[in-house]
């Protein structure tokens, strides 16, 4: 695996590379993204992936700075997974100067679920990755569901600039008890580990019910939040919405499920497509 620092060197590298799979990361790297890594073998000749934690996405009170950064062993994950080029910069050659241009993303995104939670993330997302598209030029980027509307901001973005490429969804990999892997579960305590599978768990009975025939969803979401509330979480949201762009549903949308709560100091995510004809599957 070559690790470029540069964009020059990262470019040149790719020059002759054949179709390019591209999978970014801010490092601290898991399972899951390992998966990525394995399933961008089938979507390109040569694999590349990125590691930087991106201070734009991050709120003036969020943990940038503590932010885990374990470089050395995610570059050997990386090795293995197959990666052949990482691209590795610091914050001085993806922002030499003060950023003055940002992509914006739609309205109906940036004040809804995390984009209300966390005013101006999705600005820093969308223009961080806009700037790694325009680098690497792939033809397809993996990004992984667990942040569902992460997934959903970056594939509107990329169909609506007209960008050549094709952006791929892929599952969540969770813990055998059903947590979805994520680089801030590090920062649960004992407790709050044997806890966090609840979230997940609640997100399971609202799919049940919505299966069974229930349309009341906003019944389901209060009963969702409420039996997390009496178990120590503060959650931000439990929503059902419909897949294509996070907006409330209609009848016949493909819904998913998408939550967002505390877990002492953690802020945990997750979500669950649901299908109406077949049991639901992770999403």
């Amino acid at each position: 695996m070559q690790i470029h620092t540069s964009i020059e060197s990262l470019r040149s590298a790719l020059r002759n590379a054949g179709k390019v799979a591209f999978a970014p990361t801010m490092g601290n790297l898991h399972a899951g993204h390992i998966s990525l890594m394995r399933q961008a073998q089938d979507h390109g000749d040569c694999v590349v992936s990125s590691i930087f934690v991106n201070r734009l996405q991050f709120g003036p009170r969020e943990d940038f700075d503590k932010y885990p950064r374990t470089f050395d062993a995610d570059c050997q994950q990386l090795h293995a997974a197959g990666v052949a080029h990482l691209f590795a910069p610091d914050e001085t050659v993806l922002y030499p100067t003060p950023q003055q241009y940002f992509v914006l993303p739609a309205e109906t995104q940036d004040s809804i679920l995390e984009g209300a939670a966390r005013p101006g993330h999705f600005r820093g997302v969308a223009t961080v990755v806009t700037k790694l598209l325009n680098i690497v030029q792939p033809d397809t980027v993996l990004l992984g569901k667990k942040d569902y509307q992460q997934l959903m901001v970056i594939r509107n973005m990329v169909r609506e600039l007209n960008m050549p490429i094709e952006v791929i969804g892929c599952d969540t990999v969770r813990a055998e008890d059903g947590l979805a892997l994520s680089s801030r579960n590090g920062y649960l305590s004992m407790n709050a580990r044997a806890e966090a599978p609840r979230l997940f768990a609640q997100l399971q009975v609202v799919a049940r019910a919505i299966q069974s025939g229930q349309t009341d969803f906003a019944t389901l979401e209060a009963a969702a939040s409420a039996h997390l509330y009496e178990h120590g979480w503060h959650p931000d949201y439990i929503s059902v919405r419909r897949q294509a762009d996070l907006l409330p549903p209609s009848p016949g949308d493909a819904l998913v499920i998408v939550a967002a709560a505390r877990l002492e100091n953690t802020r945990l995510l997750d979500n669950l497509e649901v299908s109406l004809e077949l049991s639901p599957e992770v999403a």
